[in-house]
């Protein structure tokens, strides 16, 4: 078996997996990790929580899309001095 092997099976799998932040980011963490002295199962949990992390943002991202909304606004951007009886704290933790 060739060195490439491995590696071409493990994209093939990942492809079939769907699982894309995975197979673009698992050469970056498996260095990083391995400079770090991190074993295989921590290696592991940072690549699949890397993977949920990047399918939430997707998913967020569909959904504002398919909402078709005019302009996409966030709180970063709301100006509380307009509405000034609002508890900008509590707005925020909500």
């Amino acid at each position: 078996m060739s060195d490439q092997a491995p590696e071409l099976l493990l994209a093939h799998n990942l492809k079939a997996l769907k699982l894309p932040t995975c197979l673009r980011e698992h050469h970056k963490l498996a260095r990083q990790c391995a400079a770090e002295g991190v074993d295989h199962i921590r290696f592991l949990a940072r690549l699949v929580e890397m993977e949920m992390i990047d399918r939430e943002r997707r998913m967020v991202e569909r959904r504002i899309k398919a909402a078709r909304f005019p302009a996409v606004k966030s709180l970063d951007s709301f100006d509380f001095a307009v509405i000034p009886r609002l508890n900008k704290m509590q707005v925020l933790e909500m």
